[in-house]
């Protein structure tokens, strides 16, 4: 048996469980982390991380048709996909790296192995010790959902994981789900030259963000000469020596569409399974979520859990304020933190164009009978995104009539996912849209773009 003094013992190393253990430590506290893989979770190692990296390099070899209208010859012949798969692994490594570091300066103590419940303030560790602590966190994290007929054998059929793993380029690529992951794949994907076609089953891409903002997305892509279905579903997936056939539902009638590779992202799953929770009379719900309270913790006390086996958004900004969260409650320094407000949390998007947004959407407060007042900005208004050659996008916002109060923002456009913070800040900071007005915006900015969607919200634009 281990120190039984541990003030928290902490089931996984990704944004949320380090972030947790760096702050324990912070506040004073004795703690370890528990990790099976390498620190950073899969946000640092398999997701966020590399898949920006992708981004980057695809927009770089992307912007060589902008250098053709200068009439500059570009020779695309060389292009080595795996060199660009090893730079994207080279910077997720850099950054586990670098959380290892920051884990190891703030003196938490870091255990490889699989982690399981125990029995109250008890960890077993596969082949190795038990520990013993007066407080447990559960930051396991989520993986690709998996679904029958669907299998990944991450040959034919990936997985978010699998394309990130992915050394050479096929020729076409079926994306079944056109959310977040699947619009940044499409985009990546048709950048290098592949041929893309996305499948989605809602009424639009990006369900989950505001449907401006997607039809933007959907244009652009269609000029990039991706295809995309929206109100389809995929019935059958079929795999052969030749590559996949998705048999596909359409308001149109049924089809068939033929690829090297599909890619599945239908959602995540979160990483609840095995973990032990019967030991200390947890049980999740339907879908593998783990029921917790205003500061995470679960039914059973000295037991939290954070990111993604919660039901709150599975981002890794949400897993990370969680994590500080639940400590400083466990530390007794909660007085002083909000609980995580669901429409105060950003979505950040990177496809091209990137699409950002928090809080009410339109169609959501028309389905729920919100009255509400909206002012959208077009960036071929701003005379920034004009003057760089990037007019597609628009900004949002998204107000109570009565008193004015900001209820929700949104952006699509360049750089989006920069630009939306300004009026996060705004509605965090309970300000009008006549405080954004009343701001001085540097010119040419894309912010001006917000300073103008909050003068249609008082409805006096200028530049409209």
């Amino acid at each position: 048996m281990s120190d039984p003094k541990l003030d928290i013992a902490i089931i996984g190393a990704g944004p949320g469980g380090y972030v947790a253990a760096i702050r324990a430590a912070q506040l004073g506290l004795k703690v370890v982390v528990i990790e099976m893989d390498t620190p950073g979770g899969v946000c640092l190692n398999w997701g966020c991380i590399p898949s920006k990296n992708l981004i980057q390099q695809a927009e770089d070899y992307h912007v060589l048709h902008a250098l053709e209208k200068l009439g500059v010859k570009v020779d695309r012949s060389g292009l080595d996909y795996g060199k660009v798969h090893a730079n994207s692994r080279a910077a997720a490594k850099t950054l586990a790296g670098g959380v290892s570091g920051l884990l190891r300066k703030n003196k938490v103590k870091v255990i490889k192995g699989r982690a399981r419940l125990a029995g109250p303030g008890k960890i077993a560790i596969a082949g190795g010790e038990t520990l013993s602590a007066a407080n447990i966190l559960i930051a396991t994290g989520s993986r690709p959902m998996a679904v029958p007929g669907f299998e990944f054998d991450e040959k034919q059929v990936l997985s978010s994981t699998g394309i990130l793993d992915m050394k050479t380029l096929p020729e076409s690529l079926i994306i079944l789900g056109g959310g977040a992951i699947g619009c940044e794949f499409a985009f990546v994907m048709n950048a290098f030259g592949v041929a893309v076609t996305v499948v989605e089953m809602a009424e639009h891409l990006l369900p989950t963000e505001d449907f401006e903002c997607a039809a933007v997305v959907a244009a652009e892509f269609e000029k990039a000469g991706i295809t995309v279905h929206t109100a389809t579903r995929a019935t059958s997936l079929t795999r052969s020596a030749k590559g996949v056939s998705a048999a596909l539902a359409t308001p149109r009638g049924d089809t068939t569409v033929n690829a090297d590779k599909a890619l599945v992202v239908f959602g995540r799953r979160p990483n609840t399974d095995d973990l032990g929770l019967e030991t200390v009379g947890l049980q999740t719900d339907s879908r593998g979520f783990i029921p917790v309270a205003e500061y995470n913790q679960t039914a059973t006390r000295g037991v939290f859990a954070i990111g993604d086996v919660t039901n709150t958004p599975l981002l890794a900004h949400v897993a990370s304020r969680e994590g500080e969260l639940a400590v400083e409650f466990i530390a007794g320094h909660a007085g002083g933190m909000k609980a995580v407000d669901p429409a105060a949390v950003p979505s950040a998007i990177y496809c091209e164009p990137q699409v950002a947004g928090f809080g009410l959407r339109e169609d959501e407060a028309r389905s729920k009978g919100i009255d509400i007042r909206k002012s959208v900005f077009p960036y071929r208004g701003i005379g920034k995104a004009v003057a760089v050659g990037r007019s597609e996008g628009l900004v949002k916002l998204i107000a109570d009539p009565k008193t004015g109060e900001i209820l929700g923002g949104h952006v699509v456009g360049l750089n989006a996912t920069e630009i939306l913070h300004e009026i996060l800040l705004a509605k965090t900071a309970e300000l009008l849209p006549e405080d954004i007005t009343r701001m001085i915006h540097a010119h040419p900015t894309l912010s001006e773009g917000v300073m103008e969607a909050a003068l249609g919200l008082t409805g006096a634009p200028i530049h409209m």
